[in-house]
């Protein structure tokens, strides 16, 4: 039997190291990451994406995105031809966005974000000790946080945002935690819920993935 392509595309600006507890039975699959990539200067979503399905080399894979990784797969579905698309902690339409967002995308606000903070994430974690929550937030931005550029994070918060797909696409297979903050559940509709779940579940919740991924790409 042939073996099933599988691409995975991490969080904003988060590496692929986020799957590295993500195992699929070898025998059936074979796995394939890709990195985020610079944005080039106003490109818009779909051009972006189409640059990224450039990376893909398989007919007829399978797409898993995380957050707005979830989102680009949806994009990248439009463009290359996919057994499945299934996302993870992410939305299926701009409708799913929580009302912060919203009024974020009305006001213009999230202009005003000093994105570059986000790349100082190493200087912090040599001034934050111990084993508190903010310890161990920065610990793990430190070890999964990939692309640091302002202008990719200013491009990726913005289509975040501004993204256009208006009504979902019914084909998309939603997982989703119900204790996500980021995409709270409550704006979430027709979605596999993981109990106990956060925006993070790729990294803390790998052993329920593991068990049912297969059987979604499968079914």
């Amino acid at each position: 039997m042939s073996k099933i392509q599988v691409y995975f595309v991490p969080g904003l600006a988060a590496s692929i190291a986020i799957f590295e507890n993500i195992k699929l039975p070898k025998e059936q699959f074979e796995m394939y990451y890709l990195e985020w990539i610079l944005p080039i200067y106003n490109e818009t979503l779909q051009c972006y994406a189409k640059r990224m399905c450039e990376k893909v080399k398989h007919e007829n894979c399978v797409l898993i995105g995380v957050s707005f990784g979830g989102i680009m797969v949806q994009e990248m579905s439009e463009i290359i031809k996919t057994k499945k698309v299934i996302i993870i902690s992410s939305v299926k339409s701009n409708q799913e966005l929580p009302i912060h967002m919203k009024l974020a995308k009305a006001t213009k606000l999230y202009k005003a974000i000093p994105t570059s903070l986000l790349g100082q994430v190493n200087y912090l974690s040599r001034y934050i000790k111990g084993r508190g929550v903010l310890a161990k937030r920065v610990k793990l931005y430190n070890k999964y946080l990939f692309m640091k550029q302002t202008n990719y994070l200013d491009w990726a918060i913005e289509n975040v945002l501004l993204w256009q797909r208006s009504v979902p696409d019914e084909k998309v297979i939603h997982i989703h935690g119900d204790e996500d903050m980021v995409f709270p559940i409550s704006n979430i509709k027709n979605c596999i819920v993981v109990k106990g779940g956060t925006h993070i579940m790729i990294v803390n919740k790998y052993k329920w993935l593991n068990k049912n991924l297969p059987h979604l790409i499968l079914d």
